[in-house]
């Protein structure tokens, strides 16, 4: 009887590294980056360039200094972190405030649980959250027109619909298209829900992330969408408008395309990944419609993120060789 050797790992190796794995993700942010830009002017390039400089320079200090290692920011997995915190604020925050974001997410996030590779959360959305909640007045006023000092701010869609649905009187939505496209308030990362799904067919196309992910997370979060907001009696607008700003609204489609999948913080397996990302778009839409903020996503994915050793515990693929019995 032939048996199967097999030799120990690695088998193939297929040339890709952390470092290529972390410029194909900001490659793919690209497109909704310069979109903010665009649509922000200086108050864009000013948070990403102060975000992005001060998550390089602490995971540098840190690990020059403190644990006493060799720095390894030429993985570009501080650049990415610098951008995703980016793409989670308001472009008129301070810059004070930026740095703050940034040295929790680097210190806290990421080098507290030993550096890339040992995090349980992802590292942006630990700094997104503390600002959150230390600083709730700047991360909630939110430009609508391009600038940095003395711009107007107004309320993002989700916040509106969140005053809909208190039948607070005299508000009213921008066209689906407009949060399609990305002309509306909120973050950098609330902009366009194109450009980032633009960004999301590239990562798979290069094969930089799996389908199980964003599409059960997306998948979930609209049904519950239905289900949540498909009985409100609102005057003035269908539900179905209140269904798809909740869809493309917010930051779901930054959340589940470019932080949810995050390879750390993520399940290793796809059954896993599908529990997960149904999880998340369950729990997002649960914090938009009864918790006090409008935006639910990042809670959603800090909350998953604690759970992923349980889900790799418990589910887990069929071992190679085993016959079911």
């Amino acid at each position: 009887m032939n048996k199967l050797n097999v030799s120990l790992s690695p088998h193939v190796h297929s040339g890709n590294s952390t470092q290529k794995c972390m410029l194909q993700v900001i490659i793919a942010l690209c497109p909704a980056l310069l979109w903010s830009f665009y649509q922000f002017g200086l108050g864009a390039i000013i948070v990403t360039l102060t975000s992005v400089c001060a998550c390089v320079l602490f995971e540098f200090l840190i690990q020059k200094f403190v644990m006493k290692v060799t720095p390894s920011v030429c993985d570009l997995s501080a650049v990415l972190t610098g951008l995703l915190l980016a793409f989670n604020v308001p472009s008129n925050l301070p810059v004070w405030i930026i740095i703050i974001g940034a040295l929790v997410a680097i210190g806290i996030g990421k080098m507290s649980f030993g550096g890339l590779g040992q995090n349980i959360f992802n590292p942006a959305l630990v700094g997104r959250v503390f600002l959150l909640v230390a600083y709730p007045v700047q991360m909630t006023t939110w430009p609508v027109e391009p600038g940095y000092f003395d711009v107007a701010t107004g309320a993002t869609p989700l916040a509106l619909i969140t005053q809909m649905v208190n039948h607070v009187p005299g508000v009213s939505l921008e066209s689906l298209g407009e949060a399609f496209l990305g002309t509306t308030a909120g973050s950098m990362g609330e902009d366009s829900a194109l450009l980032l799904l633009l960004g999301g067919c590239y990562m798979l196309y290069k094969k930089t992330i799996t389908w199980e992910i964003p599409v059960s997370t997306l998948a979930s979060a609209f049904v519950f969408a239905c289900l949540f907001y498909g009985f409100e009696d609102i005057p003035g607008v269908s539900n179905w408008s209140i269904i798809m700003q909740q869809f493309l609204g917010g930051g779901l489609f930054l959340g589940a395309i470019f932080m949810a999948t995050d390879y750390v913080t993520s399940p290793m397996n796809p059954r896993a990944q599908l529990i997960y990302g149904v999880c998340i778009g369950f729990l997002t839409m649960v914090i938009r419609r009864y918790g006090a903020y409008p935006e639910g996503m990042s809670f959603a994915i800090l909350m998953m993120n604690a759970f992923v050793p349980l889900l790799n515990s418990y589910v887990k693929p069929k071992r190679f060789g085993v016959v079911k019995k």
